[in-house]
């Protein structure tokens, strides 16, 4: 008899929108590799980018925030897993599940530590360098509280595995890294990449609903590109990404070659004809599924070192600038040195290779997993500290759940 997953989404999956979205389709694959039956639901509206579940078997549910319909739906349904993707849905809805499907694994998917995020995003408006001045925040309190309310987190960065371990003296048995899960790039793949000669302009992409993205488009259009663009004059840049707003489109500009291209129907596509793309993230947290899709497409990139954390150890390497100085002098070197090109995208196939085989954290996940199912009830006698932050979840957040509830009525 096949197992019933039930992921509870913060949002619709949106693979072509954003990393997030490919994230949670990989996990969902993986799962129906597993035989899994499986069940999508959210509280969130769809948008027309959202990915149809139902043409690889998912079944798909609307389910509503602070309301107990939600209690007869799990009830019903009887999971033997729970997936929340990411912690807000766990502070939601884990209470119910705790109650009503109290045997269901349930595993947190950060997709990455927000409180991470948010810590950097402060320490660059109070131009700060001490980060742990900003690392201790609510988020922090909130989202390390999720997880150890779960069975198992899945942590998609080693310098995430790295903070909570160390910083935070979370126990390994709460923790697997599970970065993105990445098909290997054939060779004959490869040899049907467009050729340096073939490919021109920059790229960025990223969803610019996302702050990272947007902070980083405004940083290139002011800080970085006007310098690029004096030195490559008849070079472009190319920026996509979901939903463009007004603003957005406002940083547009044919003049300096600064075009803003909106959704990327295709990103393997567009990825595939540009030579070089520019990354440079100022703050964020996990792994940047822009590099990725560069890495996978032969493009080589330039970034930061809060871009390539997760991927490149050595942040000494060049394509991993500091400054501002760095970052226009590499993108032009890049640009316009087919060797160092070429050794850079085969480095890229190399990285995908031998740190993100898909095969071997598929692996460790279908053990760990196993291994909390068989040994459920010792594995969480062991973490008291989630046993506490249970037992207050469930009377706090359950007494404010029914009095939302109370007052919609």
């Amino acid at each position: 008899m096949s197992k019933h997953l039930l992921v509870i989404g913060f949002v619709w999956p949106e693979p072509k929108s954003s990393a997030a979205g490919s994230r949670m389709l990989q996990l969902i694959t993986y799962f129906k590799s597993q035989s899994y039956q499986i069940t999508f639901a959210s509280a969130c509206g769809k948008s027309d980018n959202a990915f149809d579940l139902a043409t690889i078997g998912v079944d798909k549910a609307s389910i509503q925030l602070n309301h107990s319909s939600f209690d007869t739906f799990i009830t019903n349904l009887n999971p033997d897993v729970v997936l929340f993707d990411r912690f807000m849905t766990e502070e939601q809805f884990g209470w119910r599940i705790s109650k009503h499907s109290p045997e269901a694994i349930k595993i947190l998917d950060t997709e990455d530590l927000h409180f991470l995020r948010r810590a950097r995003q402060q320490a660059l408006k109070k131009d700060s360098q001490h980060i742990n001045d900003y690392l201790f925040n609510d988020t922090a309190k909130r989202e390390i509280a999720s997880i150890y309310r779960c069975d198992l987190s899945l942590i998609i960065s080693t310098a995430e595995m790295k903070l909570l371990k160390e910083t935070f003296n979370m126990d390994d048995s709460l923790l697997l890294y599970v970065p993105f899960l990445v098909d290997d790039i054939t060779e004959v793949q490869k040899n049907t990449f467009p050729q340096f000669e073939v490919r021109q302009h920059f790229i960025t992409i990223g969803n610019f609903l996302h702050e990272p993205n947007y902070d980083a488009l405004l940083y290139l259009k002011h800080s970085l590109w006007k310098q690029i663009r004096a030195q490559l004059p008849d070079a472009e840049l190319h920026n996509y990404g979901a939903y463009a707003s007004q603003k957005v489109n406002q940083l547009h500009n044919e003049k300096d070659g600064f075009l803003i291209k909106g959704f990327a129907e295709d990103v393997n596509e567009v990825m595939q004809h540009s030579r070089v793309l520019l990354a440079p993230m100022r703050f964020g947290a996990g792994l940047k599924g822009k590099l990725f899709d560069a890495m996978k497409n032969g493009t080589p990139y330039v970034s930061t070192p809060v871009g390539v954390e997760g991927i490149v150890d050595d942040i000494k390497q060049d394509h991993v600038c500091e400054t501002a100085e760095e970052f226009v002098n590499y993108a032009v070197e890049l640009y316009g040195n087919k060797p160092l090109w070429t050794s850079m995208q085969d480095s890229g196939f190399k990285v995908l290779h031998t740190q993100f085989s898909k095969a071997k954290f598929e692996k460790q996940l279908t053990e760990r997993l196993n291994e909390v199912s068989e040994h459920l009830k010792t594995h969480r006698e062991r973490n008291f500290i989630g046993q506490l932050l249970q037992h207050h979840s469930m009377q706090s957040t359950k007494f404010m759940s029914k009095w939302i509830e109370a007052k919609n009525a």
